[in-house]
């Protein structure tokens, strides 16, 4: 069986993870959530007392980090020294964590030296910030989904109150701003859309008009599809 890469990139609340996971399991392949590896590593920061913005602290936490990835039931799970903290991940604060570490070189070449292990083994879908400029560079499909402000923090707000949190839809959007200042101007592998890279605006698209694009786009590059 032929061993593919798809990459999808693009900015918070663009729809990423979503389509990954649809084409995970459309077309029966390893979906990989590159941000909750970043989430993991703030995370552990965060619940240690390291500031996740002093980059010589975290860059000597990561030697007290164990990460795996586990797989249950298609759902990505993540572990940290033993611990599944999938659920204890997905805060607001925690990601501006991610965005703070992810500025760290340390931090980015082991995380990336990681996912492109596990693409050497198996077909994959990877989401993040950097997957088609860094991670995967040759992979055989690259995505760059992108939506406007408001629409993007509309979604994020829907994902926080299902969570019980009582933000308001100004405070996400000052958030997603000060998350796409960060990640578009970091100094080293900074969010931007791949040369070959399709990009998609997923504004006011349902769900599946956006995974039906994509899947179509897969199917044009890589002769797969998905009746698996």
């Amino acid at each position: 069986m032929k061993i593919y890469s798809i990459a999808i990139d693009g900015p918070a609340g663009s729809g990423k993870s979503t389509i990954a996971k649809i084409l995970s399991e459309k077309l029966g392949i390893v979906y990989i959530d590159t941000g909750a590896m970043y989430r993991t590593v703030a995370y552990y920061c965060m619940s240690n007392g390291i500031r996740t913005t002093n980059g010589e602290a975290v860059e000597k936490a990561l030697d007290s980090i164990k990460m795996e990835i586990k797989m249950n039931d298609g759902v990505q799970h993540m572990i940290l020294n033993g611990s599944d903290v999938t659920g204890l991940i997905r805060t607001a604060e925690v990601g501006q964590g991610a965005s703070d570490v992810g500025t760290f070189i340390p931090v980015r070449d082991r995380l990336v030296e990681m996912q492109q292990d596990m693409a050497k083994k198996i077909s994959v879908v990877m989401d993040g910030r950097d997957i088609g400029t860094v991670v995967l560079p040759n992979a055989e499909v690259k995505i760059y989904l992108n939506a406007d402000v408001e629409e993007r923090a509309r979604r994020r707000l829907k994902e926080f109150q299902a969570q019980g949190k009582n933000d308001t839809l100004c405070e996400v959007i000052e958030q997603i701003k000060q998350r796409d200042h960060n990640d578009m101007t970091r100094e080293y592998n900074p969010l931007r859309k791949a040369e070959n890279a399709v990009e998609i605006d997923t504004t006011g698209m349902s769900v599946e008009d956006v995974a039906d694009a994509v899947l179509k786009i897969v199917n044009e590059k890589t002769g797969e599809n998905q009746c698996k």
